[in-house]
């Protein structure tokens, strides 16, 4: 989705407390890392892990949303992109919070023992098909190299007990990742359904998966009311973050 030209720049996203570069990565800052950065819950969190971190723009997100004593760990297996994201990160104010690594999430080892309370990733989520422009897109918009069940194992074995594993993925394939993260033995606690206007259906969906079984909290959310200006809820949601709310 497009965002407005006052805040996005060819090399970087212009945020109301950081800055995202993103030249040097495949996938650029975007509404549904932005949406997932905003939504993800947050309370009595410590230890956050962002898988796929790209230009760092969820890592970011996370750390302006937590407290001091929260820490941020972002893997990225493209080495350009986990370059910028580190140069993002330590040109925010949270520097010594975000720490970002170049490595495949699948065989990567936290230095750290203890397991993380919030886990987040904006995955790729096409099955292998047409060929991108650059290897790297491929990388980041297809499930070749991550494909959800590994996502979803990784996670498991990352998670705390009472921890969150929040994704945003199509709707169209939603329904599919809930069913394979409910056969792996995680439970679904909080889905959003995202929708540009209300004439039209949800086209994005926001997932709060668990080990530790509870009630799931379903709702819906349009981006743009009937002006086309923002809804109520997108602003409530994002207004912490862009600089024209």
């Amino acid at each position: 989705m497009s965002q407005p030209k006052a805040q996005l720049r060819r090399d970087g996203f212009t945020f109301k407390q950081f800055f995202v570069a993103h030249d040097r990565c495949a996938m650029k800052v975007g509404t549904d890392g932005i949406l997932l950065g905003a939504w993800a819950p947050v309370a009595k969190v410590k230890r956050i892990l962002d898988i796929g971190a790209g230009s760092g723009l969820l890592a970011l997100m996370l750390a302006q949303r937590t407290e001091q004593h929260v820490t941020i760990d972002a893997v990225e297996l493209d080495a350009q992109a986990a370059s910028q994201a580190s140069e993002n990160a330590g040109e925010s104010p949270w520097a010594s919070r975000v720490r970002v690594e170049c490595a495949d999430i699948i065989t990567w080892a936290p230095e750290q023992t203890a397991r993380y309370d919030l886990i987040v990733s904006n995955p790729p989520y096409f099955e292998p098909g047409v060929e991108c422009a650059t290897p790297e897109r491929n990388q980041a918009r297809y499930t070749g190299s991550l494909d959800h069940q590994a996502l979803l194992m990784t996670a498991a074995n990352l998670i705390s007990e009472e921890g969150f594993f929040c994704v945003v993925l199509p709707e169209s394939t939603g329904n599919a990742f809930i069913k394979k993260a409910l056969e792996m033995g995680w439970f679904l606690r909080l889905r959003t359904d995202i929708a540009d206007n209300e004439a039209r259906l949800p086209h994005r969906v926001l997932l709060a998966l668990s080990p530790k079984e509870g009630e799931c909290f379903s709702d819906r959310m349009v981006i743009r009311g009937p002006d086309q200006c923002y809804s109520e809820a997108y602003t409530a949601l994002t207004q912490a973050f862009y600089l024209f709310m």
